[in-house]
């Protein structure tokens, strides 16, 4: 077999050598969304059947969690600490836990040379599957939060501010799970990870702060989740300070999309190894 020059093709074999090779370099590339979509789809009819007992034993710990506290706090500032942290809890426990986890599993067993195959960008993967999760713990912090102010007797009147605690802390947790599960050189550590940063949301969201050490409260500033607790825990008020309420807000927000840089970028150190 010879090889012939571009040159001294004929004319119709070059066009069709050029075309071939401009439709190579202006062939559609993956948008961002249109691949979060189709992920965040796919990992949630996949998670449905799976995550729904999970669920229940995620809403079923902080209700548990509230019926012990309440013999020790009877109300006022504690008791809504009690009540916000542990509608947190359940977003801790499925956006971090579980998917610490399941980046582990999905790194130890092969999974992310399939995703490397797909046309779609890797924080599309990211936030595919921690949008997913997240969805998971909705019904779950809904139903621990009526319980909780039923319980301790707060009001219901601003509970619609979960529209935004859920979405903020689960970002901010989901992407601490995704980089614990895809870091972790084992699919084992990575399950500790994520089981130890859950006990922190238990011990030091769950908890009242005015009963803390300093240096707990310090350690508890870092934790993500926190700033979530904060936002939803001052809607408890006669009065909340909402400027209070947003600066929480947006600072849960900021983490979020900090740990989901992290988790991006983990994602595409995993990958290519």
């Amino acid at each position: 077999m010879s090889v012939v020059p571009a040159e001294v093709l004929p004319g119709s074999a070059r066009a069709v050598q050029e075309t071939a090779r401009d439709a190579a370099e202006l062939g559609p590339r993956a948008r961002l969304w249109p691949s979060l979509v189709a992920v965040y789809r796919a990992q949630l009819s996949r998670a449905r059947v799976a995550r729904i007992p999970l669920l229940f034993v995620a809403t079923f710990q902080s209700v548990g969690i509230m019926v012990l506290m309440r013999g020790v706090v009877d109300g006022g500032a504690e008791a809504q600490a009690v009540v916000a942290g542990s509608s947190v809890l359940v977003v801790a426990f499925v956006a971090l836990n579980l998917l610490a986890q399941y980046f582990g599993q999905l790194r130890a067993s092969g999974g992310l040379d399939h995703y490397a195959t797909l046309p779609v960008p890797p924080a599309a993967v990211v936030l595919g599957a921690a949008g997913a999760y997240a969805s998971f713990t909705v019904p779950g912090t809904v139903v621990t939060a009526v319980f909780g102010c039923v319980l301790f007797g707060l009001p219901l009147a601003h509970l619609w501010v979960l529209v935004a605690v859920i979405p903020l802390a689960g970002a901010a947790l989901a992407g601490l799970g995704a980089a614990f599960g895809l870091l972790a050189p084992r699919p084992e550590l990575a399950t500790v990870l994520g089981q130890l940063g859950m006990s922190a949301a238990l011990l030091l969201g769950v908890l009242p702060a005015d009963r803390m050490p300093e240096a707990v409260r310090f350690l508890r500033d870092l934790l993500p989740s926190t700033y979530g607790v904060e936002a939803f825990a001052r809607t408890f008020g006669p009065d909340p300070d909402w400027a209070f309420v947003l600066g929480d807000l947006a600072v849960c927000g900021g983490v979020g999309v900090v740990s989901l840089a992290v988790a991006t970028w983990a994602y595409r150190r995993a990958a290519v190894r």
